[in-house]
Formats: structure tokens, C-alpha cells, sequence
């Protein structure tokens, strides 16, 4: 669809701003750009640059964390063997690493639970729990689940164990019986958005603090935030804040590559072992490959991954990821062209509930994402995995998913998410009343009518300022980029279209000129082959575009990323 460009802020830049980014020693195009995105004192400023270490809040702030590390410390102390069970996508599968490793680092062994997509689903199971026991656990700590499931935590209970639930998902009216729970949605705190990662990761902070009590020994904990920063780009929270903190400098860790798993998954992703890498590249490039192998039911391989210390091993398990991703790819654009089939049959309702009684539970949620993109309408793409039908759905901002899912929760047997994701499980004889209700409730929030998706542009920026390889430089200093922090995006001035040229089926390079400075410059256009066709070739047009420094294989060019176009 379309879509409306809107100004992405109407805040008056002062008349002395010149000398307000000489102070700030930036540039003055660095400075309007902070200041109309909301950065408007120097303070703001510098800890946007700069987020150091020193800025991460203290531990006592955090909801409940200093409880869970107390109990943790007690059974530690007690000489109770630990079970950590996280969820089987990136952040469960960083956070259930970032653990293992920190406690290794102490000498503890940890046994670890990381569910099977298909065969358990989401979240905790009582079946698991006892098998944790039979292994010998007693006491559980859970990271990026537990905080709504109530009878496996009963259970653990039941059996003796010392359980701890730490977990950043929105928590219900009640919680479960642990001995402890930290989460950051529990009350206020410095960063309730915290992935579940950075939560395990602060969790650690604490207990490293009273273990060193005990033994004297304080482990630096910094080598793990490259973890930290992989878990906390994947899982979408707003990387301003803490996560900010956290992931600038967990990229910087990841650069060095001293994690052996970490260099071989860089490696299988295109990438030099020592490469630095930015929150695009882990995003579109590192995490995918943990996740297939959730997707697929073995997370395991992903986790043996992040935890291998032999580099030939390490090399090994990065192709079955590689492999994995291959799959799933593969996978979801069969499903997708079917689910867009299927939307295009559904256009007239301003809500889409689309089926495929084969299609894989792993990748729903990818295509639910592709689907909106192309649509601009709160989408559900459901499957039949067992005896229940599973769903995965996303929404647009005018839409909060998770309230209205709320109003159909009489037909789900389990659902929960948030704004603008969630997920949902019901019997296959509730499907259509789902479809009709979802609909109802979408129109009567927003109405029947199709609503314009929109983008935020920064201002406009001409070919000159784009091929400034020291503005460029500069901008790079914005980063990481994700949700709360998105990429800036400016309009072009007119362009001509020089060339045209389709790579990997479905994506474009353009050569373009710019007819004001008589400056050319190449772009790509992802998924747009379709959309911008050989006759744009010669054409007017101009664009909205992210410039950034492509250093592929060493050098160093002027690349253009195209979000949207618009005929002169």
C-alpha cells in the first residue's frame, strides 16, 4: 500500500542551534536531527552518544531482583542443583546461555530446559518440571517465561524445588506461587521494555554480588553482554534506555568475536569473525539463524552453539543453523504466497484471519508481519498443529492486539501478547466464529475503511549530504537502530532512475540521479521488484531513504536503502 509521509517532528529548532552543536561538538545537521527527535539538552545528548556502562540504574531498582538473587544464592549455598528453563527463540536461548556461562564462570553446573516448539509450545509445562526433578534438579529458575504459568510453578513447588521466575512479559492479575519473580512489568523501574535477556543478565549482576561474598571471587560480567545484545535486538523492544546501554556496548563485545560459537555464526552469516556488526546486521543476519533453529524444534543446537568452546564444532553447528535458515525460508515464502492469496480474497473486511491447514507454526508470525506490511490491517495467520489450531497475529498502531484478543478469549484455550503481537491457541470448531468476531471488533475500533500506513521522515536530504562519507560517520553514531530508535529516514529531492537491475529474485539496485547536484548514487529495494517495474527505468521519482557507509568486504561505499517511492 502506499504510504503517507508524515514530518517526524513539528518541534521549532532554536535560532541558535550553530552554537548549541559547537558546544555539543557535533554537527549541525547531527543537532536538529536530535532535537526534533526529542534529544533537546545536552545531558540528553551526550548519554544518546555516549551511553556508557555507568549509566545502567542500580540493581536496586530493578522489580524484585534483589529477592530472586537472594533465593538463588541461598540454594546455591545449600548445594542445590540448578535448572534453568528458557523459551526456545533468541532472547530464551540468550538468556538460558548468559546463565550457563556466568555460573560456569563460578564452577557451577547448570542442567538446562529449552522446549520443543511443536511437540511442548510455549511457556512451562508440568511434564517438564518433572523431568527436571527426575534429572536432579531443586531449584528452577525460569528466564523469559514463567510469569503465567501457574501449575508448573505449583508443581515445582509440590516437589520441593526453590523456584525463581524471571521474565519481561506482561504479567496477569495474579502470579504464580515462586519463591521469588522479577520482572520489570511488575511496577516501575527504569526500563520496563528490558528484553528477557537483560533481565537474566542484571539477575546475574546481583548474584555475582553475593556470590562473591561467599567465595571472594567477582566475575566480570561485560564479556557477556555480546549475548545480551543479540537476545535484546531479536526480541524488537525499544532500544533506547537501558537496552540502549546495553546493547551499544553489547555490539562492541560482539565485534571482538571472542565467543567461539558467536565468530562461527558471524562467519556463516557473511560476516569476519572480528567484524563489527550493528543491530541491522544481528537482526536480518545473526538472529534469524538462532531462531530457525527454535522454528524447527531444536533449539538445543542453538544453545550448544552460543556455548561451544571448539572453533571446528562451533563451525559445524553454524551449517545446521545456516541449513535451518535455509529451510525456513524456503518454507515461509511458500506460505506466504498462499497467505497473500487468501488477503487478497479478504480486502473488503479491515481485518485479515487467514488458514492453512499445513502451513508451519514456526514462520506464521513472520508471514503475519509480511502480510500487515503489504496490507496495513491486523492479521492473524493460523495452522493446525495437533488437535488445536495456533495462531499468530500482528497489528498497526491504530490497533491494540492484545485488548481486543481479549474480547475473544472466551475461544482461545490459551492466548497472550501485547500491542502489536500476539499469540493464540483454539479448537478447530472455533476458527470462523474467531474470524467473524477478530473482524468485528478491528472495524468497530478503527472503522471499515482502510487506513494509509504511514512513515516518519526526518526532512529531506539531496545527494550531496548523502554521499558525505564524514556526515555519514557521523550519523553512524545513532546507533544501534530498532523499535524507539528507528533508522532515519529522509526524502529525496527529484531523481532520475538510471538503471534498474532485480538480484535474488526479489529484490532491486537502482542507479539514480540526483538532477539537482548532478550527484549518482546506487540503491537497493528489498521485496520491491514487483512493486517498482522495468518501465521505472528513465522515470521522475523521489524517495524516502536511509544513507549509511557499506563496508562490505573491506571497503567502503555510499549505500542507499530504499523505504518508499513516489512518482514525480
Amino acid at each position: 500500500m502506499p504510504k503517507v509521509w508524515l514530518s517526524r517532528s513539528s518541534d521549532p529548532v532554536p535560532e541558535d542551534i550553530s552554537a548549541y552543536a559547537e558546544s555539543l561538538e557535533i554537527s549541525e545537521f547531527l543537532a536538529r536531527l536530535l532535537w526534533q527527535r526529542g534529544m533537546q539538552g545536552r545531558e540528553a545528548v551526550q548519554g544518546y552518544l555516549s551511553p556508557n556502562l555507568r549509566l545502567l540504574a542500580p540493581l536496586c531498582q530493578w522489580p524484585g531482583l534483589e529477592e530472586a538473587a537472594d533465593v538463588l544464592a541461598q540454594g546455591l549455598r545449600e548445594n542445590r542443583p540448578l535448572a534453568v528453563w528458557g523459551d526456545y527463540d533468541v532472547d530464551g536461548v540468550t538468556s538460558t546461555a548468559l546463565v550457563k556461562s556466568f555460573l560456569a564462570g563460578h564452577g557451577i553446573p547448570v542442567m538446562h530446559h529449552l522446549p520443543n516448539r511443536m511437540a511442548e509450545g510455549y511457556g512451562m509445562n508440568v511434564a517438564g518440571v518433572e523431568a527436571l526433578y527426575e534429572r536432579g534438579a531443586r531449584m528452577l529458575l525460569t528466564v523469559d517465561c514463567g510469569i503465567s504459568d501457574f501449575a508448573p510453578v505449583a508443581r515445582a513447588r509440590e516437589l520441593g524445588m526453590l523456584v525463581v521466575v524471571s521474565d519481561h512479559h506482561l504479567p496477569g492479575e495474579s502470579l504464580p506461587d515462586a519463591h521469588a519473580i522479577c520482572n520489570p512489568r511488575l511496577r516501575e523501574c527504569p526500563c520496563p521494555a528490558l528484553a528477557g535477556v537483560g533481565v537474566a543478565f542484571f539477575l546475574m549482576c546481583a548474584l555475582n554480588t553475593r556470590l562473591a561474598e561467599g567465595t571472594g571471587m567477582r566475575l566480570d560480567v561485560r564479556p557477556l553482554l555480546d549475548l545480551v545484545a543479540l537476545g535484546t535486538i531479536a526480541d524488537v523492544v525499544e532500544l533506547a534506555g537501558q537496552n540502549r546501554v546495553l546493547v551499544k556496548n553489547g555490539l562492541l563485545v560482539l565485534a571482538e568475536g571472542r565467543r567461539v560459537g558467536m565468530a562461527a555464526l558471524k562467519e556463516v552469516s557473511g560476516y569476519a569473525p572480528a567484524a563489527f556488526v550493528g543491530a541491522g546486521q544481528v537482526a536480518f543476519g545473526l538472529a534469524p539463524r538462532i531462531n530457525a533453529a527454535g522454528r524447527m524444534g531444536r533449539a538445543d543446537l542453538a544453545l550448544d552453539l552460543l556455548m561451544c568452546t571448539d572453533p571446528a564444532e562451533a563451525r559445524r553447528l553454524a551449517a545446521l543453523l545456516d541449513g535451518m535458515n535455509e529451510e525456513r525460508k524456503n518454507t515461509e515464502e511458500r506460505i506466504q504466497a498462499e497467505a497473500m492469496r487468501q488477503a487478497e480474497a479478504q480486502l473488503h473486511r479491515n481485518a485479515l484471519v487467514l488458514y492453512g491447514d499445513e502451513w508451519h507454526s514456526g514462520v506464521i508470525g513472520i508471514v503475519a508481519s509480511r502480510v500487515v506490511d503489504a496490507y496495513n490491517r491486523p492479521t492473524c495467520i493460523l495452522c493446525r498443529e495437533g488437535e488445536a489450531v495456533k495462531g499468530s497475529a500482528r497489528s498497526i498502531g491504530e490497533f491494540h492486539l492484545h485488548e481486543g484478543l481479549t474480547q475473544c478469549a472466551d475461544l482461545f484455550t490459551t492466548f497472550g501478547g501485547h500491542r502489536l503481537a500476539a499469540g493464540m491457541s483454539m479448537p478447530p470448531g472455533n476458527l470462523d466464529s474467531f474470524r467473524e468476531r477478530f473482524a468485528a471488533i478491528v472495524e468497530k475500533t478503527i472503522g471499515t475503511e482502510p487506513l494509509a500506513a504511514h512513515l516518519r521522515v526526518d526532512g529531506e536530504m539531496g545527494f550531496e549530504l548523502a554521499s558525505d562519507y564524514t556526515l555519514l560517520k557521523e550519523l553512524e553514531l545513532m546507533q544501534p537502530f530498532g523499535m524507539g530508535n528507528s533508522e532515519p529516514v529522509f526524502a529525496s529531492p527529484p531523481l532520475v532512475v538510471k538503471s534498474r537491475r532485480v538480484f535474488a529474485g526479489k529484490h532491486l539496485k537502482l542507479e539514480l540521479l540526483d538532477t539537482r547536484s548532478g550527484i549518482s548514487l546506487h540503491a537497493k529495494a528489498w521485496r520491491m521488484a514487483d512493486e517498482m517495474s522495468p518501465q521505472i527505468e528513465g522515470r521522475r521519482i523521489r524517495l524516502a531513504y536511509s544513507p549509511r557507509i557499506d563496508r562490505y568486504n573491506g571497503g567502503a561505499t555510499v549505500d542507499l536503502r530504499i523505504k518508499d517511492w513516489k512518482p514525480e
